[in-house]
């Protein structure tokens, strides 16, 4: 009875451990940035990916407007506003193609009206950066970021 209670009690823990995984759950990181020429200096958050801002985009600033987690299931979206509530972004898993890949569609809603439409692949621990609309003097950026 003890070595079944005992056995129960492991193959629960490493259930729970891999079970995300095994769902298809992936914890995203969600950056939303504008990107101008007024100013200059970079937000101090985004010091893990200013090397990628420089190397893609050619703006002399870059502020860190919204940072979210998501935790997406497949075929769940998950939607976050950003610019003020004019933006809508809607993410979705859907699938994950192996324990280190996972594909999201990305699509972002200015006033109800569709302007990006893309699909994405991320890896663990990688950054993908999307040129976004345009605002006042600059444009937006989004840092899509996971852990799987």
């Amino acid at each position: 009875m003890k070595r079944t209670t005992i056995l129960t009690i492991y193959c629960s823990i490493f259930f729970l451990f891999f079970a995300s995984t095994a769902f298809g759950q992936v914890q995203t990181r969600f950056r939303v940035i504008r990107a101008s020429n007024v100013g200059t200096g970079v937000d101090p958050s985004l010091g893990d990916i200013h090397g990628q801002l420089g190397s893609l985009f050619s703006f002399t600033s870059y502020r860190l407007l919204k940072d979210e987690i998501l935790h997406l299931s497949p075929n769940r979206p998950a939607s976050i506003s950003a610019w003020e509530g004019r933006i809508i972004i809607e993410t979705t898993l859907e699938r994950m193609r192996r324990r280190d890949v996972a594909d999201l569609r990305i699509r972002v809603a200015r006033e109800r009206i569709n302007i990006l439409n893309t699909n994405v692949r991320l890896s663990p621990g990688r950054t993908v950066l999307i040129g976004g609309p345009k605002i006042r003097e600059g444009v937006i950026i989004y840092a899509i970021s996971s852990n799987f």
